[in-house]
């Protein structure tokens, strides 16, 4: 079960969006702020908040700089922009301060929870017809380096990216199950994190490339 920050200024926006929402799987619950201020709130108090969905015109802060404190207090936290500004700049400098989805406004729902789910299992979504490059080049440092992971760990960390099971890495790698769970702790603990969507959003987030 999914938990979504959803940040808004205005109610109605965002009680619709909560309804859309519903849709993107059973028992999904969707969190709401109207402000800047009240979304940091939220995920300082709630550590489950798995996605934030953030307009870019809010009271307080715009959205840019929300997704740039998110990106330093939050990274494991995924970010995805919903806004009625579509043009290609604010597409670009969106994905520049780490969003890893961008939504028009005048989209369908349909397009909207596609996003998510794109972003829910590591992945990012952009407007269709656009060239915009995902964040994956803001930090050129070896994930070994970066978080000071064995070679055995980023060779686990490896084939997560790939999308392998734990079973199909440790068949690959010749070791138990057991130890690539081992390997996966240790993995999620260096990252700061506690799934395999959120390290891979972590790694998108910094660019950081897995070996040398």
């Amino acid at each position: 079960m999914s938990r979504i920050l959803i940040v808004d200024d205005h109610a109605l926006v965002r009680e619709a969006m909560a309804q859309s929402l519903a849709r993107l799987q059973p028992g999904l619950v969707c969190v709401e702020a109207s402000s800047a201020d009240q979304a940091l709130s939220c995920l300082e108090r709630d550590a489950e908040l798995d996605l934030a969905v953030i307009d870019l015109m809010l009271p307080d802060m715009n959205g840019f700089s929300l997704l740039a404190v998110l990106g330093k207090r939050f990274p494991a936290v995924p970010a995805v922009v919903v806004s009625a500004i579509d043009d290609e700049a604010s597409v670009r400098r969106a994905i520049k301060a780490g969003a890893l989805g961008y939504v028009s406004k005048s989209s369908s729902s349909q397009v909207l929870l596609q996003a998510l789910r794109v972003v829910l299992d590591g992945g990012v979504h952009l407007p269709e017809a656009r060239s915009v490059a995902p964040p994956l080049k803001r930090a050129s440092m070896p994930a070994c380096e970066r978080y000071e992971l064995t070679a055995a760990q980023g060779r686990v960390l490896e084939l997560l990216a790939a999308g392998k099971s734990n079973r199909e890495i440790a068949d690959l790698l010749d070791v138990s199950e057991g130890t690539v769970k081992v390997h996966m702790t240790a993995i999620f603990r260096a990252l700061g994190v506690s799934s395999r969507a959120q390290a891979l959003v972590v790694m998108s987030r910094h660019g950081t490339r897995l070996m040398k």
